[in-house]
């Protein structure tokens, strides 16, 4: 269901304060949001140049599944699209056969794009211009870190902090 344009801003207001989001193409302002204590993010560049979208697909089929998992059968999610419509949806109602697509994808194309449950605490943050996906939340991270690990090699930042070459 799109979000009616009051809830919208409360919405995003609530996200903009909560993650001291500042919106950039500038990198000296990235990454754009305060990253939880629980959170790991990975580089999407490597992605865009695959022919056949193989790690692509599958980064969204993990990124999709663990937040339906962390929701369970009755939980809603926010999917937040900057500067376009956002939607609250039951992911148990979406992406299966004869099912409606998921509203977004996890995968930042040229806007932020965020999935959150109601109360903030897990979710996602796709950044188009850093070109990087943020997770968190423990209960996400326990069921699709290391998955997203094997796609998208290391992470760039624990808990908001660079990580070092190996």
């Amino acid at each position: 269901m799109e979000l009616s344009d009051a809830e919208d801003r409360r919405v995003w207001d609530r996200f903009y304060e909560k993650f001291s989001f500042q919106p950039s193409t500038s990198p000296s302002k990235w990454p754009a949001i305060k990253e939880p204590g629980a959170s790991v993010t990975w580089s999407l560049a490597t992605l865009p140049d695959e022919p056949d979208y193989e790690r692509p697909d599958r980064l969204v089929a993990i990124v999709e599944q663990g937040l339906s998992s962390c929701v369970g059968p009755s939980g809603n999610l926010f999917a937040l699209d900057w500067q376009h419509p956002s939607y609250r949806f039951a992911p148990q109602e979406v992406g299966g056969p004869g099912q409606p697509a998921w509203p977004l994808s996890p995968y930042p194309d040229g806007d932020y794009y965020l999935f959150l449950t109601e109360d903030f605490r897990i979710g996602s943050f796709g950044h188009p211009w850093e070109e990087s996906l943020c997770l968190f939340g423990e209960a996400l991270l326990d069921v699709a870190a290391t998955e997203l690990d094997e796609v998208l090699g290391l992470p760039i930042r624990r808990s908001g902090k660079a990580v070092g070459p190996a």
